[in-house]
């Protein structure tokens, strides 16, 4: 193998927020394309065309799917004034109603539902958790292709956690049938030069991977890191974050008011048709 050139060194060094991070000898050109990825939110008003779109979906498509059930769609929002609606629903994020394209990547057993009856089967097993499961595994394999296509193509993107916020007003925005529901969103556009976007450190590989056995002491170490590159990262964007990554996400899990709404999800998931045994 050759050894890491210098782009490969730059790409792991921001991706882990350390300029002492270990370069593997193993490299691609996807492996670098897909090290560069970063959360875009400000967008120029070019429109992502149809042809773009069609190569997106293709490529996700192009995914894994559990049993080859194809539990997922997806809702290309263009209107302004219906990514308005799903921006405040999902807690008025400018970012959506500035990208040309807001994709609602959704869970969907209602396709399954409709072919199992017009075979004349039964679809019982679709009210169980595990079926919930494979339409948000799915989704979430199909939109990551997306996601590294459209960036592939130049475009920009950031997920949307926050469409879960409000999930019947979503619904009722995108008039999704019974056992649909909208497992994030996702802003598609061409990223504004004048706002560029850091690559967000993520935690040493000893946090998240673990040989044979797993272990909670084993990260300590690597937690320690994170924070401290976390912290840098926070400085050098500006952004007003008290504390470290520990802090920060201490208290994003500190109590149901911190779920900005989604601790209701299961209540609003058995209103949508998902029984959930």
């Amino acid at each position: 193998m050759n050894a890491p050139t210098p782009t490969q060194q730059a790409l792991y060094q921001a991706r882990y927020g350390s300029p002492e991070v270990a370069v593997p000898a193993a490299g691609s050109p996807i492996i670098d394309h897909l090290l560069a990825h970063r959360s875009v939110r400000a967008y120029l008003p070019d429109p992502v065309s149809d042809d773009q779109l069609a190569a997106i979906v293709a490529a996700a498509q192009s995914a894994a799917s559990s049993s080859n059930l194809h539990a997922w769609s997806v809702v290309a929002v263009r209107d302004p004034e219906r990514k308005a609606r799903l921006s405040m629903m999902a807690g008025d994020q400018p970012h959506i109603r500035q990208a040309p394209l807001f994709l609602v990547w959704l869970a969907d057993l209602a396709r399954l539902e409709q072919v199992a009856t017009t075979a004349g089967e039964a679809h019982a097993a679709l009210d169980y958790l595990e079926m919930l499961q494979v339409g948000f595994i799915d989704a979430s394999l199909a939109a990551q292709n997306a996601v590294a296509a459209a960036e592939s193509l130049g475009l920009g993107t950031v997920y949307i956690g926050g469409i879960r916020n409000q999930p019947e007003n979503v619904a009722a925005e995108l008039q999704l049938p019974p056992r649909v529901v909208a497992v994030f969103g996702l802003c598609v556009g061409t990223p504004d030069p004048a706002q560029p976007a850091a690559v967000k450190p993520r935690p040493p590989q000893s946090v998240v991977l673990h040989h044979e056995t797993y272990s909670l002491p084993a990260q300590a170490a690597g937690l320690a890191e994170y924070d401290g590159a976390m912290a840098a990262f926070y400085a050098s964007q500006g952004m007003k974050v008290r504390g470290t990554w520990s802090n920060h996400s201490a208290k994003r899990i500190r109590d149901a008011a911190a779920l900005t709404g989604r601790d209701r999800l299961v209540e609003a998931l058995n209103a949508r048709g998902f029984p959930l045994k």
